[in-house]
């Protein structure tokens, strides 16, 4: 709600001493992606970081068994989403001369799950981040993707229950699941001057449970 992100907005200013504005937008929806980049130039003056994290899922059906709007759901929130944002975004920072852009991924990307359409979509966003890294690069664009694995939040406890969360976890060698400010950690270094050549690339958070 609009109450629950000014409260938001309000914690984060308080917390870093600066200033903070929240903005609503359906990232499916083309017009508003680019009202917001421009409404944010505008407060601003500048724009330079951009987090494609926006997605939903989990669709726990066989491939078969999906229908075709729950599938354009999936891939549109998490593919179709990040892609215009992107375009919005890199319409004025390469002008501006440069920006870094973050995509969050996800392990199923490259490990299918019971969620083909979600493993597609992160499929996705991988190839977008390896695209941009390139075509945007030279005019000072750095690109990456951090794929989290089973990190505990509100989406991937609503779609597992705590009894199969459990049993994930102990399939991680780390011994436990993930955390979000684990991938923020991540997320902030690879959006910073500090991960200057670092770019094209992606970097998984999930505890070495995609390496077994």
């Amino acid at each position: 709600t609009d109450e629950e992100m000014a409260q938001v907005a309000a914690e984060l200013a308080a917390a870093s001493g600066g200033t903070c504005v929240a903005m609503a937008l359906d990232v499916l929806e083309e017009a508003q992606v680019q009202a917001v980049v421009a409404a944010t130039v505008e407060r601003f003056g500048r724009l330079d970081i951009l987090v494609n994290n926006a997605g939903i899922g989990y669709l726990m059906k066989a491939l078969v068994d999906i229908d075709a709007k729950e599938g354009d759901a999936v891939l549109g929130v998490n593919l179709r989403g990040a892609f215009l944002c992107t375009q919005a975004f890199g319409a004025h920072v390469l002008q501006a001369g440069g920006g870094s852009i973050v995509n969050i991924g996800s392990i199923a990307a490259g490990k299918p799950n019971a969620s083909p359409a979600y493993s597609v979509s992160k499929a996705g966003v991988l190839a977008l981040t390896r695209h941009t890294a390139v075509e945007w690069g030279p005019r000072g664009v750095r690109t990456n993707a951090v794929s989290p694995g089973f990190i505990r939040t509100p989406m991937v406890e609503e779609g597992l229950g705590e009894e199969a969360l459990a049993g994930i976890a102990a399939l991680h060698p780390i011994g436990r699941l993930g955390t979000p400010q684990e991938v923020a950690a991540l997320t902030l270094f690879l959006l910073s001057d500090r991960a200057s050549f670092i770019t094209g690339s992606y970097h998984l958070v999930d505890g070495a449970y995609a390496a077994q």
